[in-house]
């Protein structure tokens, strides 16, 4: 049986809580192989992000195209870009290869609060990646920006939802889990709206997003549909999340 192939387009995490590192992780526990494009070096620990160095746009297209020239994967995921450049590269390759199902998570800010991309790329994300995405993954915070209104609960988590999948992509999953009494997140796809139910866990965690994104891909891969990728993904999260670890001096490491 052919194992099925998943490429993360990310930010490396020396700590492993989040990044390429996580995301190969999960695509192994997935059952997935796991391809990786290194989009940013950051210098990063459970407590902090103190420095991010974007790679640059010249090398970052040479990793993507010696992949492509090899092995195309069966699902993509894009995590922090950081440069309109790199955003822009992505765009254009996954256009170039066709690629498929395409898991885009908006990512923003890190967990410590340090900005994760240049200004402007949240809405270049918006205008390249969305409409080329099976599914994009924000989070309350990041839908907020992306929807321009505010986002603080349930039905604004709806509502959200159905302003974004106006922007191209078949389906949007709004993540709740800074949500302050709900493990919540909102499945939507234009035609249906699925409430993912899950418990909440006391505790502050690292790579939350990174991890179910890179869920959603593997399961991609696997040929599930959105929603069974979706409902995978959310189990396996809180799995995880109920066995989450301490390595350091910070937040919670989930895989």
């Amino acid at each position: 049986m052919r194992t099925p192939v998943a490429l993360t387009i990310a930010g490396s995490d020396p700590g492993g809580g989040a990044g390429l590192q996580a995301d190969l992780k999960v695509f192994k526990a997935l059952g997935v192989h796991g391809l990786s494009a290194c989009a940013a070096l950051t210098a990063q620990n459970t407590k902090e992000v103190s420095g991010i160095l974007a790679v640059d746009g010249d090398f970052f297209r040479r990793q993507l195209d010696t992949l492509f020239s090899d092995m195309i994967p069966d699902a993509v995921k894009t995590g922090m870009l950081f440069s309109r450049e790199n955003i822009r590269i992505t765009a254009r390759c996954i256009e170039e290869y066709s690629l498929k199902n395409l898991v885009v998570d908006p990512v923003s800010i890190s967990s410590s609060g340090t900005a994760l991309m240049e200004d402007g790329g949240l809405d270049l994300i918006k205008e390249l990646l969305f409409p080329l995405a099976s599914v994009v993954t924000p989070n309350i915070y990041e839908a907020s920006v992306l929807s321009g209104m505010a986002v603080e609960n349930t039905g604004q988590m709806e509502e959200a939802a159905r302003k974004l999948i106006e922007m191209g992509p078949k389906a949007v999953i709004v993540t709740g889990g800074h949500l302050r009494d709900e493990a919540l997140d909102i499945f939507h796809d234009g035609k249906v709206t699925i409430r993912l139910m899950g418990r909440k866990l006391a505790g502050n965690f690292h790579g939350t997003g990174c991890v179910f994104s890179a869920a959603i891909a593997a399961y991609l891969a696997r040929d599930k549909t959105l929603k069974q990728a979706g409902r995978g993904a959310k189990a396996f999260i809180e799995k995880k999340v109920a066995a989450a670890f301490h390595p350091g001096g910070g937040m919670g490491v989930l895989i």
